[in-house]
């Protein structure tokens, strides 16, 4: 059979000199038992041509065995492949035949051969020597007549350095190798590739003939295609179904290419090859991208500031309830750590249960530099409440000056005499603005206005502080 009668029978469309040179290596080993590994990127049609090696071989008559070693999970792949007895492990209530004994005789298509594991390359690398293998929790082997065609979207030469693939196994399946080209290597394939798709859709949907026009088929081109010939069908049948007008432009295809490879490595929301300067509507198109995706990147960052803000908010809340001695109370001067200032009544007390701090999570030294601002006040009938906010005043001195000792009442006649005040009536807690302004101006002041210093000890970036000290200016 001729390549133009292979290439009609099987549908491989294409006139490039790559393309014609893999359909020549498929004829040529087709109609013998050498094994064959296919080497190619996803969506580039590794089935179709194991399917023309398989067609064009003498065991065409039999069915052919598609197998996806990546699909199958690790433990249960020795017994797909080779089957298992009855009682070999926990589930078995049967006999199993495996793929290579419902392939004696035909041909076996081992798909994603780069991801079976190093224990069943061991028993695949046997069967591929001497046609001999033994179900899982059996002693007999048996023999079986099998063609093994694989397939593979990795490069299994950098596999074996990398240790991920046995050597031996790889220059087994490796007798002949065809390496399959991406779409992007044979540009001039893609409009018929293309155009072959739309009228087999197009026919499906009973949808009118669509005709691209000269910007949509320079777009086809240019782009890279990350998922070959399997993306541009979809592209295709999209075109056939979505598309109600007749001609189909480069606008109208552009959101439809899609290149995620790409895309989720970077920053781009869509990834498009640019369009040659000067076309009016291409040039407006990038525009409103760019435009587009600074709008979505501002919205992402406005997010992330108030994400930061709400976590340093959550630090200085999540210490209401930190009970400490009245000394410290009232000198406000806390030191970095205050899981050794929990006590009650100026008592300690192990058994109560501390606040949870987390540095690593919630900005460490940052959240106790802020935090030793905070003033607790201790009553005598209960531990000790944080108030508001406020600045710390330097304790008065008292006179020096010596006076005539006089005769002082015992310590029972003077509890007796001094009559215990009544508790202060704790201060309303302030707002989360309030609570916000008068965190930026204590940390202004105690940087002497720095706004870098401040940003960072915040734990926020200096364009949030200056919007925010914008704010509180217009307040």
């Amino acid at each position: 059979m001729d390549r133009a009668s292979l290439q009609e029978r099987f549908g491989i469309v294409g006139e490039s000199d790559i393309i014609k040179n893999v359909i020549d290596q498929a004829r040529q080993v087709a109609d013998t038992d050498i094994t064959v590994l296919l080497q190619g990127e996803s969506g580039v049609g590794k089935e179709l041509i194991a399917q023309v090696l398989h067609e064009l071989s003498m065991r065409r008559h039999e069915q052919m065995v598609v197998v996806n070693c990546g699909a199958i999970p690790e433990g249960l792949i020795e017994s797909e492949l080779f089957g298992a007895e009855k009682g070999a492990y926990t589930g078995a209530v049967e006999e199993r035949v495996g793929y290579f004994e419902e392939a004696d005789g035909s041909t076996i298509f081992l798909d994603e051969i780069g991801e079976m594991p190093k224990n069943a390359q061991v028993r695949l690398l046997r069967v591929l020597e001497t046609g001999r293998f033994s179900r899982v929790g059996a002693s007999q082997q048996q023999q079986v007549d099998v063609r093994i065609v694989a397939a593979t979207n990795k490069d299994l030469a950098e596999e074996v350095q990398e240790g991920n693939f046995r050597k031996d196994l790889y220059y087994r399946l490796s007798t002949v190798l065809i390496d399959i080209p991406p779409l992007r290597e044979r540009p001039e394939d893609i409009l018929p590739i293309f155009e072959t798709f739309l009228h087999e859709f197009s026919q499906e949907y009973s949808s009118a003939r669509k005709e691209l026009t000269e910007d949509a088929t320079e777009l086809l081109q240019s782009y890279r295609w990350p998922g070959n010939v399997r993306e541009l069908r979809n592209i295709a049948e999209q075109v056939a179904v979505l598309m109600r007008q007749q001609e189909v432009s480069a606008d109208d295809l552009r959101p439809l290419l899609r290149d995620i490879g790409q895309a989720s490595a970077s920053t781009d929301l869509m990834r498009v090859d640019p369009e040659p300067q000067g076309q009016g509507s291409g040039a407006g198109s990038e525009d409103d991208l760019r435009q587009r995706e600074l709008l979505y990147r501002a919205i992402l960052e406005m997010r992330m500031d108030m994400r930061d803000l709400k976590e340093q908010i959550g630090s200085l809340m999540s210490n209401v309830g930190v009970v400490v001695p009245r000394e410290v109370a009232e000198r406000g001067d806390f030191p970095g750590d205050y899981d050794d200032f929990v006590v009650v009544n100026n008592e300690e007390a192990p058994d109560r249960p501390r606040p949870h701090r987390d540095r690593d999570q919630r900005g460490g030294g940052e959240v106790d530099s802020m935090m030793r601002d905070v003033v607790y006040e201790v009553d005598e009938s209960g531990p000790a409440r944080p108030t508001r906010p406020r600045e710390k005043r330097p304790r008065e001195e008292r006179p020096t000056t010596t006076e005539p000792e006089v005769a002082r009442p015992s310590s029972t006649e003077a509890e007796a005499e001094i009559e215990p005040e009544p508790p202060d009536e704790p201060e309303e807690l302030p707002t989360l603005e309030e609570a916000e302004k008068q965190l930026i101006s204590q940390a202004l002041e105690r940087f002497d206005g720095n706004r870098r210093k401040t940003a960072e000890a915040l734990g926020i970036s200096e364009r949030t502080l200056y919007r925010k000290l914008k704010d509180i200016d217009e307040d």
